[in-house]
């Protein structure tokens, strides 16, 4: 057998990140179990439940998320971030609780940005849930993250898409997964559309008390509703402040990714998939698993020569 390993890199996108199970499922669909697994904020929550094997149950959360679910976790704070947090992390800590990354069978690594320096950290060592929540602190969304007197905030600023991490924790070849890329075209009317009926469905179905948490849908992620959908109007401050930063990432992953070639790169069709729609789990996990299908026979090969059989890669 050869002594080559093989890794996977999973990117950061926020709600886009749960193509990355589909991505896992069809590597498993194809016979490949990695021997390397990191991630960039979303990404580094799935590659630490993988990691940890937790993956079956995350997912199974995932797929029965609904709007009222998501907005109910939402800790709104006024200090560090709109979010802080602490409940989502502590839902994850059903599974992942008291698992420190050093106990782990296979190498996982997590990447968070120095908020002062802008330099890139790796979390290697230490608690899984440490370093997913601070590798997902997406600034002025969650709160920063204290570690080593110094606050860390999301890695996708630095690194979206780890293969150099990856690399250094011993990977020979390298599969990248890419969630930051822009869509070309987007039906604008369409996703109006689904938003207002989602909102009015939340609205009707919560009482007034808890209703700040469905305006939260509002100045986050989505486009305004508005009652004339052919008329453009002003995005929200926060909308602007969010597709900035997918603009950012999305330039900083392709000079990273140019730099940092992995051996195959494998970019699922989500571009549709807004910031906060993480209750579309069962639609972006398969895309994922269909994109990575499609590279199947690089993978066979790719995982032919990992296994040392080099006459037939």
């Amino acid at each position: 057998m050869s002594t080559h390993k093989f890794g996977v890199a999973l990117g950061g996108g926020a709600a886009r990140g749960w193509a990355h199970i589909g991505v896992l499922h069809a590597l498993e669909e194809i016979g490949i179990k990695p021997h390397v697994v990191v991630g960039t904020s979303i990404g580094a929550l799935v590659g630490g439940a993988y990691a940890t094997g937790y993956i079956d149950e995350l997912e199974s959360w995932v797929r029965e998320l609904r709007w009222q679910d998501i907005l109910g976790m939402l800790d709104l704070r006024l200090s560090g971030g709109l979010i802080g947090g602490e409940k989502v992390i502590g839902r994850l800590a059903e599974g992942m609780e008291g698992i420190n990354i050093e106990s782990l069978q296979m190498p996982f690594a997590a990447v968070a940005t120095d908020m002062e320096t802008g330099r890139e950290v790796w979390l290697r060592d230490g608690h899984v849930l440490d370093a997913i929540r601070a590798s997902i602190a997406l600034p002025g969304l969650f709160s920063p993250v204290l570690r080593d007197d110094r606050w860390l905030v999301d890695g996708g600023l630095v690194n979206p898409n780890p293969v150099s991490l990856c690399r250094a924790l011993g990977a020979d070849v390298v599969v990248a997964v890419d969630l930051t890329r822009l869509p070309y075209v987007r039906n604008n009317k369409k996703v109006v559309r689904r938003n207002s009926i989602e909102m009015k469905a939340v609205l009707e179905q919560w009482p007034q008390a808890d209703r700040m948490f469905a305006l939260l849908q509002t100045i986050t992620n989505k486009l305004q509703i508005s009652r004339d959908e052919d008329r453009a109007e002003l995005p929200s401050a926060m909308e602007v402040m969010i597709k900035s930063l997918n603009i950012m990432t999305s330039r900083i992953s392709m000079s990273r990714l140019a730099g940092e070639p992995p051996e195959l790169l494998i970019v699922p069709k989500v571009a549709d998939v807004a910031l906060m729609e993480f209750h579309r789990a069962e639609e972006t996990i398969s895309l994922g698993f269909k994109e990575t299908m499609r590279h199947r026979p690089e993978l066979e090969s790719m995982w032919r020569f990992i296994a040392g059989d080099e006459e037939q890669a």
